[in-house]
């Protein structure tokens, strides 16, 4: 799973990773390491300097997700964070859209994933199951908590019977 995304402008290690550590480092704490997949960045230094410190950089093969940037702080707890790198060279809408999606908290799909299903057109904002009304009025169909004649979603069902000029059940 991703804690957010991080939308580089290039391929260039070197030159995007200060900018996306300066923003971090004030927010999460002081990042001291950083790794990334080998297949995603054409050459990886070992160390960037940030302009207040230098952070180190690892790089993994299989070991980690290509489409993951793993930030590492010693200070701040907690003390990893998994950013989906969104490839430069993506739309920005669908940019904006798989931004939105990573930070979701509710989100439970790896950088992969997220990837995957942008390119399917199939990435979606994950739903809060308290709030689905699809869900929720399935679920009061089907027994619920709220059985019986008098239930709210019984007086729902009824009123849009009811209402002239409307079907269905209004949600």
């Amino acid at each position: 799973m991703v804690n957010g995304a991080w939308w580089p402008r290039s391929r260039d290690l070197a030159v995007e990773l200060p900018a996306l550590v300066a923003a971090l480092d004030t927010v999460w704490g002081r990042i001291n390491r950083v790794t990334v997949n080998v297949h995603m960045w054409p050459q990886i230094p070992r160390k960037v300097p940030t302009g207040s410190h230098v952070v180190r950089v690892g790089w993994f093969d299989a070991e980690q997700d290509p489409h993951d940037v793993c930030l590492i702080s010693y200070s701040h707890a907690p003390y990893r964070w998994d950013l989906l790198v969104v490839p430069p060279e993506t739309d920005p809408e669908q940019a904006e859209h798989l931004m939105a999606v990573a930070s979701d908290v509710r989100n439970m799909q790896t950088a992969s994933a997220l990837i995957a299903d942008a390119g399917d057109g199939a990435a979606e904002l994950p739903r809060d199951p308290s709030t689905d009304r699809t869900r929720i009025l399935d679920w009061e169909l089907e027994g619920g908590a709220n059985q019986g004649a008098d239930s709210p979603i019984s007086t729902l069902v009824r009123s849009a019977e009811a209402a002239p000029g409307r079907s269905g059940i209004p949600v």
